[in-house]
């Protein structure tokens, strides 16, 4: 299954970044993301309210059922091993972390799990990888810069980079182009407000706008590095 996650992945390229919704709007929301055409949606744990982590992996298990064979789920910001144990055990496909914790990066893979632990320099990218990690996180992607993905992966092209923080569908061809494997993409998608507002035809419709930027990338048409 792992080696379908990575593939899966890096066919469709855009994680959707789901923060701070469960229960039914999770569900509604899912369902604008599908049909705007994306596939892999990240539920996320929240730090600052560490007992509301049974809450996350309910969400989990909950979008991981109704949507099975059509999207893949996974977990964001796992901090802990608890926390990667949790998503697991609620059938999260793929572990998202802030941070280069080898030990979360190596339960993870016990656990059979696709792991993309974050880094911000070529030191902590390395170090992911050395771990064990599958794609490794850049963050903060639209602070660092396409010019900055481009020259890390000059020395560092064996590594899946992800970029993740500010990508939307105005820049993600540019780190796409620049070589990033793909892209976490949270509020320029998964919009907080419209998603209390129940506007869901809004992310649906720009999930397809962000799937026909990254389409133009995979042809050479889209954006510059």
């Amino acid at each position: 299954m792992r080696d379908q996650t990575i593939a899966c992945i890096e066919r469709e390229r855009i994680i959707a970044i789901l923060r701070g919704v469960t229960g039914e709007r999770c569900i509604q929301t899912a369902e604008a993301l599908y049909q705007g055409g994306i596939r892999l949606m990240e539920i996320t744990f929240s730090q600052k309210e560490p007992g509301s982590g049974r809450e996350t992996a309910a969400a989990i298990a909950s979008v991981s059922r109704a949507y099975q064979g059509r999207m893949l789920i996974g977990a964001g910001t796992v901090a802990t091993i608890e926390q990667a144990e949790l998503a697991a055990a609620a059938g999260a496909k793929y572990i998202i972390s802030p941070d280069v914790n080898p030990e979360v990066i190596r339960r993870t893979r016990e656990l059979g799990i696709v792991s993309i632990p974050g880094a911000a320099t070529p030191t902590e990218i390395l170090a992911a990888h050395r771990a064990g990690a599958d794609f490794v996180k850049l963050f903060p992607a639209a602070a660092l810069g396409c010019g900055y993905l481009k020259a890390v992966r000059a020395p560092l092209g064996h590594v899946k980079l992800l970029a993740v923080g500010g990508v939307d569908e105005e820049n993600v061809a540019g780190f796409l182009q620049a070589g990033a494997a793909g892209a976490g993409v949270g509020g320029n998608l998964a919009n907080r407000q419209w998603i209390e507002a129940g506007a869901f035809e809004k992310i649906a419709g720009a999930a397809r706008r962000l799937t026909e930027a990254v389409q133009s990338a995979s042809l050479g048409k889209g954006g510059t590095a």
